[in-house]
């Protein structure tokens, strides 16, 4: 059994920390599991917001592909974060594809975060997200690799509770670059840049700046 944790931080949900665990089933494929503690930075108002989840992961060659089936537990999903926090809150059904080779190092990512749950009292809505990102970067020496860094979150809809559905509605969409400083099992990583999206249209409006510290056993 191999672990991965990620101590993550970042313009949105502030503190998130990841954990991942990874077994072997044959030479190309494992068994994967995750969890991330949402509820540790912005998200504690989200009813303390939690997701663990499960899948396959397949290599092949410099990339490993690992599609995985995640729940969410809290309130974000189900009422709009009006309500009290429940188990089953959204299904998140993820992609994500890594590379890493001698030269490169990327990562691709795609999650979509549908509420499982109605909780939602009068005038309440359940929420539905997308998050997606990109990023790729070149190996300058054994321990340093710097990139550039592309990620979307937006509101994609929802149910009102009395009638109609939720708008559509932007989050942010950072774009910016990244060093990141690795040796042996543990690194960091330093992302940064602007948010694309315009103040009055978006319910974020920070710059982008996430910070990632990583281990590996």
């Amino acid at each position: 059994l191999s672990v991965g944790i990620s101590l993550n931080h970042d313009a949105f949900f502030g503190f998130n920390p990841m954990i991942t665990a990874a077994y072997p089933v044959n030479k190309k494929t494992d068994f994967t599991f995750y969890g991330i503690q949402w509820g540790a930075g912005t998200a504690r108002a989200w009813g303390n917001w939690t997701e663990f989840g499960m899948g396959l992961n397949f290599k092949a060659g410099d990339f490993a592909i690992n599609p995985q089936l995640g729940f969410t537990m809290g309130s974000l999903l189900s009422s709009g974060a009006a309500q009290r926090g429940v188990v089953g809150d959204g299904i998140v059904p993820n992609l994500t594809i890594n590379l890493d080779n001698k030269k490169l190092i990327g990562q691709v990512y795609g999650g979509y975060y549908a509420a499982f749950r109605n909780e939602t009292k009068a005038g309440n809505a359940t929420n539905n997200y997308m998050h997606y990102w990109l990023n790729l970067g070149a190996k300058a020496t054994s321990w340093l690799a710097l990139g550039g860094h592309f990620e979307h979150l937006y509101l994609a809809g929802g149910q009102v509770n009395g009638g109609g559905d939720v708008e559509r509605t932007d989050g942010y969409q950072w774009i910016g670059a990244f060093g990141q400083v690795s040796k042996g099992i543990a690194g960091f990583r330093f992302s940064f840049g602007p948010d694309l999206t315009r103040p009055s249209e978006t319910f974020s409006d920070n710059d982008f700046y996430k910070m990632q510290i990583f281990f590996n056993f």
